[in-house]
């Protein structure tokens, strides 16, 4: 039975990658010289430490900037507001979301039911398995979520006959 699963992955090499790069290019510009200014990131966090309002802006945008140069959708970020850290400086963290949430998952399995196509849809975990009889409805289900506004990226992975 066809059947291909709806996932939502962001590629962390490439996110390591930007990161570099805002870094190279933070240590060449003359705005950000002889100022403290970095980025870490562990495991799906990415922390932004700066003196001011106006260098955070910098390195957001930077960061936006390199992040699509990479191939990340900018959707797959969250930015939480930024806090006074110690010694003068701001510290914003950013979450990279990766898998498709509970609550997201079932408003895609009701968007899919609701077309009334001839498939079924489940909840893998954070992924949705989808399958069917025909490729042909499987394919109308791809494009039926791909024409809905939602909030992550999402990448539809192992369609199989």
């Amino acid at each position: 039975m066809p059947s291909f699963d709806i996932v939502s992955k962001v590629n962390m090499s490439e996110v390591d990658n930007a990161l570099n790069n805002v870094t190279r290019e933070v240590r060449q510009r003359y705005d950000f010289k002889d100022s403290i200014s970095s980025l870490d990131r562990t495991e799906t966090t990415i922390t932004l430490v700066t003196e001011d309002e106006l260098k955070l802006s910098s390195l957001q945008d930077l960061l936006k900037q390199q992040m699509s140069k990479r191939g990340v959708d900018l959707k797959s970020l969250t930015f939480d507001p930024p806090i006074t850290a110690g010694g003068d400086t701001l510290r914003q963290t950013i979450q990279v979301k990766q898998g498709v949430d509970v609550e997201l998952s079932k408003n895609i399995i009701k968007t899919i039911k609701t077309q009334k196509l001839k498939v079924q849809a489940s909840i893998k975990g954070d992924e949705i398995r989808v399958t069917g009889k025909k490729r042909d409805d499987l394919q109308k289900a791809i494009s039926i979520i791909k024409s809905t506004e939602l909030p992550i990226p999402l990448q539809y992975t192992n369609f199989r006959d």
